[in-house]
């Protein structure tokens, strides 16, 4: 299959009319040794798409292309490439570049590298090209950050977990969540749905927690043992010092009374937040964790290993996304955007029908 030589996208054009996605097209950077080049099939929409392009974030460079949770089919590969052949389905996540020299690389940590570039908006190394995302007919990525996707998961299942996935994922694995613990997850949203399936994956003993009750039913659909809506009296009652793992996946800090929810942790339990809403944050009272000694930390996506991890874990156990599927155009985007905005989707969209959009 012929690579053109300028892939094409739907940019948004500026930070006042963010919204008005138009089609553009750029030449990518140079093609390298261990480059892959990929025409894509679908395309998760994230929250972060949105804080980016409507400068919730800061500054961005427009006109941008957004979207960093790609499926799609290998059409070229350099000549020292290994890990991806040419007719490969493979998805790419939030990042595309670290150096894979420095101790964080070496360790498996390749998402905390000081030289790490993300899929969209960042200068690529010295070649004067900045990253355009997955709202594109085409990617071109070095090979460690492609991951083949395993043939039981269907493409629009598996892209947003290239980044909504792994990053729920990611601390769930390395702190432990399995059989004879208790974990919590907060906020029952696209990272949060995926916290509910992969804890409840894993073996852990699950409860969502929410502002109310309007999501317990699907909670519980997808593996819930649990649900403790934060709006009742004394919700934490019969819960406290009883979870050994807390993910936050909020998507709003507004009234968040940090305290009661560090009251639910074990000794040395963790509260993890992996949501990035916009505003300055939550106040955080050395008081509010001296009772447990609980620790309270962040986290960013996830390793290539753990990538790998939680594609095959899906595929094994049958984990299917909440997924709504909307074909790619300027109103389809702005659908998106707006079912983002107004929380109303169940649970992630996905952009899809490409070559309608870009042509086969």
């Amino acid at each position: 299959m012929a690579v053109p030589d300028k892939f094409t996208g739907f940019q948004s054009p500026s930070a006042g009319n963010w919204l008005e996605f138009e089609k553009g097209s750029w030449e990518p950077r140079p093609f390298g040794d261990y480059d892959v080049d990929i025409k894509t099939e679908c395309c998760g929409v994230c929250a972060s798409d949105r804080h980016t392009i409507s400068g919730d974030w800061g500054d961005c460079p427009y006109p941008l292309a957004v979207g960093h949770e790609v499926v799609g089919k290998v059409i070229r590969v350099g000549p020292k490439v290994t890990l991806a052949k040419v007719g490969q389905r493979v998805g790419v996540g939030a990042q595309v570049y670290s150096c894979l020299e420095c101790r964080q690389c070496k360790n498996e940590n390749e998402t905390y590298c000081k030289h790490q570039i993300d899929a969209y908006g960042a200068p690529y190394l010295d070649t004067g090209y900045t990253t355009q995302g997955g709202y594109s007919s085409h990617s071109r990525i070095h090979e460690y950050w492609t991951y083949p996707i395993p043939d039981a998961l269907e493409s629009a299942d598996a892209a947003p977990m290239l980044c909504a996935g792994i990053t729920v994922y990611s601390p769930l694995k390395r702190f432990g969540a399995g059989p004879g613990k208790k974990v919590g997850i907060v906020g029952i949203g696209g990272l949060g749905h995926y916290g509910i399936l992969f804890a409840k994956a894993l073996g852990a003993e699950v409860w969502a927690i929410s502002r109310s009750r309007a999501k317990e039913a699907d909670a519980r659909k997808m593996g819930a043992d649990g649900f403790l809506a934060t709006s009742e009296k004394d919700w934490t009652k019969g819960h406290e010092m009883t979870f050994d793992l807390i993910v936050n996946t909020a998507n709003s800090f507004e009234g968040f009374a940090l305290g009661q929810y560090l009251s639910l942790l074990d000794v040395h339990g963790r509260w993890n937040s992996v949501g990035l809403p916009g505003g300055e944050g939550v106040s955080v009272r050395n008081q509010d964790f001296l009772g447990n000694g609980c620790f309270i930390g962040s986290s960013h996506l996830g390793s290539r290993k753990e990538m790998l991890e939680m594609l095959d874990l899906a595929a094994t156990k049958g984990i299917h996304s909440w997924v709504e599927k909307i074909p790619i155009s300027k109103e389809g985007l702005q659908q998106a955007m707006n079912r983002l905005a107004d929380s109303s989707v169940r649970y992630r969209s996905c952009m899809v029908n490409y070559e309608e959009a870009f042509g086969a």
